[in-house]
Formats: structure tokens, sequence, C-alpha cells
């Protein structure tokens, strides 16, 4: 559904304004290669919160409590 609506979005706005349509084109796939740092860091803080998490409840854990 979502890539639908990028889709529909996107010929929208080669309608309205061709050349921006066209700019959005070319520009996406660099756009995607810069995100890739910022997603490596939010998988890196993920995992090192999910080990915090785990540290905190291993005490509890250990003596018998469960949810």
């Amino acid at each position: 559904m979502k890539i639908l609506l990028t889709f529909l979005l996107w010929a929208l706005l080669l309608v309205l304004c061709w050349p921006v349509a066209l700019l959005v084109l070319i520009i996406w796939p660099f756009l995607v290669l810069l995100s890739i740092p910022f997603r490596l860091i939010g998988t890196f803080m993920n995992a090192m919160l999910a080990l915090v998490k785990t540290l905190l409840f291993l005490p509890a854990r250990i003596l018998g409590y469960r949810d």
C-alpha cells in the first residue's frame, strides 16, 4: 500500500511539474545510500538498549519472577 501511494504521489508530481519529478527520481537512490549509516546507528542503539534492559532484569529472572 505504501509503494502504491508513493507511486501515485510521484505520478501526480510528474503531471504537475515533470522536471521536479525527474529530479526526485534521480536523487532518490542517493538519499537511500545516505540513510544507511543512520539505520545502522539506530540498529546498534536498539541492541544496546535491549542489552541494558536484559542486564537490569537479570536479577529478577534469576529469582524466578515471571510476567
